[in-house]
C-alpha cells in the first residue's frame, strides 16, 4: 500500500460513544480505540479527528471541549465542525472543507490519506470527493449505513468494511 501520510477518524461511532452526541466530559472511547491510537503513532502516521458537531452551535458544547478531547488521546490535530448542516457551510460533511483546511495546513496529499468513520453518507463521501482511502466501520451507524442508508451513497465504495476502529487500522498499516 502507498505510504500513508495520515488518517482522519471520526469521533461519534468510530472511536466510541453510540453514534449519537455525548458531550466530551462524558464521552467513553471503545476498548480497543486506544491502542488503535497507539499502532497509528508507533508507524508515524499522524491522526486527525474530523467530526461534524452541531451542537456547538446550540450551545450544548464548544470547540474548546473537543479539541481538549482528541488532544488528551493523542491526537495530532482536530477539524470540527460547529455548523448546522442548513447552514451551508463548507466544513460540514460530506462536504471536504475540514479535508482540504488539514490538507493546506500540514501540507498533505489527500490521495495519500485515509479516512475511517461509521456513516457513508458523510464520512465516506467526504473522503470519495478528495481521493482519501474510505475505511468504513460497522460500530456506531456503520451496520444501517451499510445497509438501510446506503442509498445516500450508492455511488461510492469503500476501500474497506472494517469490524471497529483497530481492524481499520490493521488493514490499513498492514
Amino acid at each position: 500500500m502507498a505510504e500513508i501520510q495520515a488518517v482522519f477518524i471520526d469521533r461519534d461511532g468510530t472511536i466510541g460513544g453510540t453514534g449519537h452526541f455525548i458531550h466530551p466530559k462524558d464521552f467513553n472511547l471503545y476498548s480497543f480505540s486506544k491502542e488503535a491510537f497507539k499502532m497509528l503513532k508507533e508507524n508515524n502516521i499522524r491522526m486527525f479527528a474530523c467530526t461534524n458537531q452541531h451542537r456547538i452551535s446550540r450551545g450544548q458544547a464548544t470547540v474548546e471541549d473537543f479539541y481538549s478531547e482528541f488532544m488528551s488521546y493523542g491526537f495530532d490535530d482536530a477539524f470540527i465542525c460547529p455548523h448546522n448542516h442548513e447552514e451551508k457551510c463548507k466544513c460540514h460533511k460530506p462536504k471536504p472543507g475540514m479535508l482540504i483546511e488539514a490538507s493546506k495546513k500540514y501540507h498533505l496529499d489527500l490521495k495519500k490519506t485515509a479516512f475511517i468513520g461509521d456513516v457513508g453518507g458523510t464520512d465516506m463521501l467526504a473522503a470519495h470527493s478528495v481521493g482519501a482511502k474510505k475505511i468504513l466501520v460497522l460500530t456506531g451507524w456503520g451496520e444501517d449505513s451499510l445497509k438501510k442508508y446506503r442509498y445516500t451513497w450508492d455511488e461510492v465504495e469503500p476501500d474497506y468494511i472494517a469490524k471497529n476502529l483497530l481492524d481499520a487500522v490493521k488493514w490499513l498499516i498492514k
